[in-house]
């Protein structure tokens, strides 16, 4: 017997179902599942549903089964399913992870897909699955270097305090040098971008020199005072600090954070430094060149410029490089420092207790 209980509908559900049994926008699966709860609320019988709609009668009853207990919620989503069972117990999940964290080959630093495969006896995409799951990735590594400034925390605090509560009437300037930027000239000319084929260029080049760039980031409108001098001693740092007094307004004072080279700390830059007593140099904490926001420049015109360039010579290098500061000051970008030394502090920490 294919007798099963009634269905009865509430008008608001009558409503509902018919207009998903007849509704030309809506899904197909939920279409048929609102004709068997109306031809059931008819009386008419699984047998007969299944054989009007072209399906099984299990299908019928189970969609039944899902409304008497759902309501029209069990319409709108799929019947769960039981799914696979593992074949991979906890106890070897948990193996493969705590032998990937903290073992290592014999034959290797660090752990493969198929050499864990191997070791573990199972299969590599067996062990895809937990790393991805559990976010593990013995291929990459990451540098890092802390700080042992006996300082750091005083020079932290000054260095942040300048960036998010500048001094009145003052401008914040991020100093540094890049220096060694080579002339490099590849064998060939570049290959353009094609569809589906990247640029390309010749690995092996000419070396024609190099150059050092000096530069001095304006954190109030994102500008930048540079020069290209052959090297970068103390001389050649004083005539760098006499271009910024030249490029910036004579009432204001001149607040640079440079790092802790010795060229910045010659008794002739303090002997200069004491005749202009606008400019103060706030020294960054050793190994901590992330606090000088100048890098981030130096970062943006390598990729943008120089590791793609050709260049003939040395004076070609320093015309490119000229022609981008010229190029970024007419539409300065002002980077913004957002980190506290709180926040700074809590990561430092974090890096400690790994």
């Amino acid at each position: 017997m294919n007798i099963s209980e009634r269905i009865i509908l509430t008008t608001e559900e009558q409503t509902t179902i018919s207009r998903w049994a007849h509704g030309k926008s809506i899904p197909v699966r939920l279409v048929q599942r609102a004709q068997i709860i109306q031809l059931a609320s008819q009386g008419v019988y699984n047998h007969d549903i299944a054989k009007q709609l072209n399906i099984s009668r299990p299908t019928v009853q189970l969609w039944k089964e899902r409304f008497l207990s759902l309501r029209l919620t069990g319409l709108e989503k799929d019947a769960p399913r039981s799914g696979r069972f593992p074949k991979i117990s906890h106890k070897k999940v948990t193996t493969i992870i705590n032998t990937t964290l903290h073992t290592t080959p014999p034959d290797a630093t660090h752990w493969s897909v198929r050499s864990m495969a191997k070791f573990q006896n199972v299969s590599r995409m067996v062990v895809q699955r937990i790393w991805k799951r559990y976010n593990l990735k013995p291929h990459l590594i990451k540098k890092f270097k802390l700080s042992h400034d006996k300082h750091f925390i005083e020079k932290l605090y000054d260095i942040v305090g300048l960036y998010m509560n500048p001094p009145d009437k003052s401008i914040v300037l991020c100093a540094d040098e890049k220096s060694q930027i080579q002339a490099l000239e590849r064998t060939q000319p570049l290959l353009p971008l094609r569809p589906g084929i990247p640029a390309r260029q010749t690995h092996d080049y000419m070396r024609h020199g190099t150059t050092t760039l000096f530069a001095a980031l304006n954190m109030l409108d994102g500008t930048v005072i540079g020069d290209c001098i052959f090297r970068h001693r103390h001389q050649e740092f004083i005539r760098f600090l006499q271009l910024i007094d030249v490029q910036t307004p004579r009432d204001l004072n001149l607040h640079l954070i440079v790092d802790n080279y010795g060229t910045h700390k010659h008794p002739r830059v303090v002997r200069w430094l004491n005749r202009h007593p606008r400019f103060y140099l706030h020294f960054i904490p050793t190994f901590s060149s992330w606090l000088n926001m100048v890098e981030c420049w130096f970062s943006q015109i390598t990729s943008k410029k120089i590791r793609r360039g050709s260049f003939k010579n040395v004076k070609e290098l320093i015309k490119t490089i000229k022609q981008y500061i010229e190029s970024h000051n007419q539409n300065p970008k002002v980077f913004v420092w957002t980190s506290s030394v709180e926040s700074i502090m809590r990561k430092i920490s974090n890096v400690k207790n790994c």
